[in-house]
C-alpha cells in the first residue's frame, strides 16, 4: 500500500511524517534529505511508518517541499496530447523527448509564494505529475514497465513555473523557468509499491486560477510514459536517488501560440521586430499570473487511493 509522506516544520524542527486524514504522524527515521530518506529503502521506510508517533494536526505544522536537495530537476516538454496538438505537434509522429532542466535553488514548498520578478510580466504555470527518482545509475539504463519500481520511488505534485518573456524570445528554458520559488513541489510524497506503478497512467491533474480551472487531464494521455522517458534521459543523464522528473503539462497554458502562417511570416521580420510582436500579443492575454492571483494544483487517482495533497500559491512581485 502506497505511503503518503511529508516533510514538515513544527516547534523550529523539520521532520519527515505520515499523512493520514488531516493529521501528521512523525516518522522516527534520522534522515535530513530526500536522498537519505529514499536510501533507507521501502521495507525500512515503512516500518518507519507502522511506528509512527502520535499524530499533530496539520494547521499546527508548516508543510515544506519533499524533495530537498542535493536534486536535479530535470523536464520534459510537451507530453500531453492535447498540448502537443496546441503546440502545432503531431502526437503520433513525434519520435523523440523534449528535455531541459530547472535550477535546484527554484525549488520551494507546496505553499505560501510564488515571487514574481521585477522584469518578468509573461509568468506562466505548468501542473505536472513529477516522479521520484530512487535507483543511482551511471550509464543508460533500459526502463520498462516491469522494472519501472526499480526506478521511480513515488511521485508528487510539480508547477514547472515560467517567465515566457524569458523563455522564449531569449530562447533560455532553463533561465526562464529556474528564477527562486518557480519549482514548487509538493506537499505529498507518494512512496508507490511495485504494484502501484499501474497509478502513473491513472491520475487526475487540475490547476485553477483564483478558483477557474485553467487545466484538467489524465496521466493516461502523457504521449511519452515514464518507463520509455526515463530510458531516453538515461542517454545523457545519471539518476541519483532523491532526483526528480517533471513529465510535462496539459494543455491550458497563459501561452498563446500563433499560428503557423504567422511563424512562416514572422520569419522574414528582423530579429528585433519578431519579439517586439510576439511581447504584444502575449501581453494582451490575460491569463497570464499577475499579483494576488492564486493558483492551487491537485493530482488525485480516479480511484481516490493515490491522493497527493493540494498546493497552494500567491502571486507576489519582487521586492
Amino acid at each position: 500500500m502506497a505511503l503518503h509522506i511529508v516533510r514538515f516544520e513544527a516547534e523550529k524542527n523539520i521532520h519527515w511524517g505520515l499523512i493520514e486524514f488531516n493529521q501528521v504522524r512523525p516518522l522516527n527515521v534520522p534522515c535530513t534529505t530526500t536522498r537519505a530518506l529514499l536510501e533507507m529503502g521501502r521495507k525500512s521506510i515503512r516500518k518507519a511508518a507502522d511506528e509512527a508517533g502520535a499524530p499533530l494536526a496539520l494547521d499546527t505544522i508548516k508543510l515544506l517541499s519533499p524533495v530537498t536537495t542535493p536534486a536535479k530537476v530535470l523536464c520534459q516538454g510537451a507530453n500531453y496530447r492535447q498540448h502537443m496538438i496546441d503546440s502545432g505537434m503531431n502526437p503520433d509522429a513525434k519520435a523523440f523527448n523534449m528535455f531541459f532542466t530547472k535550477s535546484t535553488a527554484s525549488i520551494t514548498g507546496p505553499s505560501g509564494n510564488i515571487i514574481k520578478p521585477r522584469h518578468v510580466t509573461l509568468l506562466d504555470y505548468e501542473i505536472e505529475l513529477t516522479l521520484v527518482l530512487g535507483k543511482r545509475t551511471h550509464s543508460p539504463v533500459k526502463v520498462t514497465e516491469s522494472n519501472l519500481h526499480e526506478y521511480v520511488a513515488g511521485i508528487c505534485i510539480g508547477n514547472d513555473v515560467s517567465a515566457r518573456d524569458v523563455q522564449i524570445p531569449q530562447m533560455q528554458f532553463h533561465k526562464g523557468k529556474s528564477y527562486r520559488t518557480f519549482c514548487p513541489l509538493g506537499p505529498v510524497l507518494c512512496l508507490l509499491e511495485p504494484d502501484e506503478m499501474h497509478y502513473l497512467n491513472e491520475l487526475q491533474l487540475t490547476l485553477t486560477v483564483n478558483a477557474g480551472v485553467r487545466q484538467q487531464d489524465s496521466t493516461a494521455n502523457l504521449v511519452f510514459k515514464p518507463a520509455e522517458s526515463l530510458t531516453e534521459y538515461s542517454q545523457i543523464q545519471d539518476f541519483e536517488p532523491g532526483d526528480v522528473m517533471m513529465t510535462g503539462t496539459p494543455a491550458g497554458c497563459a501561452l498563446g501560440l500563433p499560428s503557423p502562417t504567422a511563424v512562416r511570416l514572422s520569419a522574414l521580420l528582423p530579429e528585433a521586430k519578431k519579439w517586439e510582436l510576439f511581447l504584444k500579443s502575449q501581453r494582451s492575454r490575460k491569463q497570464y499570473l499577475k499579483a494576488g492571483d492564486k493558483v492551487e494544483s491537485t493530482i488525485i487517482s480516479r480511484d481516490g487511493k493515490i491522493n497527493l495533497g493540494r498546493q497552494s500559491h500567491v502571486i507576489t512581485g519582487e521586492e
